[in-house]
């Protein structure tokens, strides 16, 4: 009875048949159904994670990160695939900033505080952590370059625009691919932690779900996550207008949290076993994902989906927003080292960040 009553992120599962009959049934307003959506979501995302963590213990830490950004990143795909499908690409393209920034400052940032907290100091794989912000900051080229095109190309260019944003998908796509078979294969001894072992150790009264209940438990949480993202997206437009708030502030930092759920969750966690480069992997890893696979894959999608070919032009703020946000990341994590106090500069840029977007004129 106590287990039952006791706090827990369990309990906003009742806002996923809430949500369901206030769309079908009640018909509330589109507020009232945006904010249940998105509070149905954070959950469901938790279980993502929850079952993507009892995979990843089967697994070792590059392959573990790995396999929480990808699941973890299911809800972010979700939503954009709904908003791209709606027409919605400024909320598709600020939901892919947002993930970039979101992972990197707030979600690692978080992480590096919790685990400075109970750890005076942390260490990490170096060389690992600089190949992943490496990879960050090629992302980021990869993503200013259409905007960089866009704003200096002259007026002649908006026909070649789709062109360019789909090339450099594909490059971006393979550039990702590369990057795996590095990291899980040629050169996998720079991403293995050395608190990997000593965390499975100290975890061993830990119940490991079986493969068939964690693949269960994925499936169901990605339909009712698919659910939740179609009621959010068809609420979005309104709700934000009547909230005050721009759309490419509720893509930036609300669906971005939203669909982060996860790794916020998952990445504290193991960084308070004081498992850091699981916690990085996911983190980082997490962002590199949405800029390296992602962001092409819904390029690719709005040629199948969406009401016109989706490009890559980012608005000036967002493009500054994630290059600065890979430069910091990279100054962090190049030594192999992290306290709290580092933690608290990430989310101090976020935050800053964050008001910046809120501040922005519709």
């Amino acid at each position: 009875m106590n287990n039952l009553l006791k706090p827990s992120l369990n309990w906003l599962l009742l806002f996923v048949p809430a949500t369901i009959a206030g769309e079908y049934i009640f018909h509330f307003s589109e507020t009232t159904l945006f904010l249940f959506s998105c509070i149905s979501i954070i959950p469901l995302a938790g279980w993502l994670g929850k079952a993507t963590e009892h995979l990843a213990e089967k697994t070792g830490e590059g392959i573990g990160g790995l396999l929480n950004a990808t699941f973890g990143n299911a809800a972010e795909l979700i939503i954009a695939l709904m908003a791209l499908q709606a027409g919605l690409y400024d909320v598709v393209k600020a939901s892919i900033t947002g993930s970039i920034i979101g992972n990197i400052l707030l979600v690692l940032g978080a992480s590096l505080l919790a685990g400075g907290i109970k750890f005076k100091s942390q260490t990490f794989n170096a060389r690992g952590a600089r190949s992943l912000s490496t990879m960050l900051t090629l992302a980021s080229i990869g993503l200013i370059a259409p905007a960089v095109f866009h704003y200096f190309g002259g007026k002649d260019i908006a026909d070649r625009e789709a062109d360019l944003s789909l090339e450099i998908a594909v490059v971006l796509v393979a550039t990702y691919g590369l990057s795996l078979l590095f990291s899980l294969k040629t050169h996998k001894q720079l991403f293995i932690g050395e608190a990997a072992e000593a965390a499975k150790v100290d975890d061993g009264h830990h119940n490991a779900w079986s493969l068939s209940r964690s693949i269960s438990v994925l499936a169901v949480a990605t339909v009712f996550i698919a659910w939740m993202s179609e009621i959010l997206v068809s609420s979005v437009a309104h709700a934000a207008e009547a909230m005050g708030m721009t759309s490419i502030f509720v893509g930036v930092i609300v669906v971005a949290i939203i669909g982060n759920a996860a790794e916020h969750s998952t990445a504290i966690l193991v960084a308070l076993k004081n498992r850091m480069d699981l916690s990085l992997g996911i983190a980082v890893g997490s962002s590199v994902q949405v800029a390296l696979f992602v962001a092409p894959m819904l390029v690719f999608a709005s040629y199948g989906v969406g009401p016109r070919p989706m490009d890559l032009v980012f608005t000036p703020i967002e493009i500054l927003a994630i290059a600065l946000s890979a430069l910091i990341t990279e100054q962090i994590a190049s030594d192999g080292e992290s306290n709290w106090l580092e933690g608290v500069q990430l989310v101090s840029v976020y935050i800053i960040f964050a008001l910046v977007f809120y501040f922005l004129p519709a």
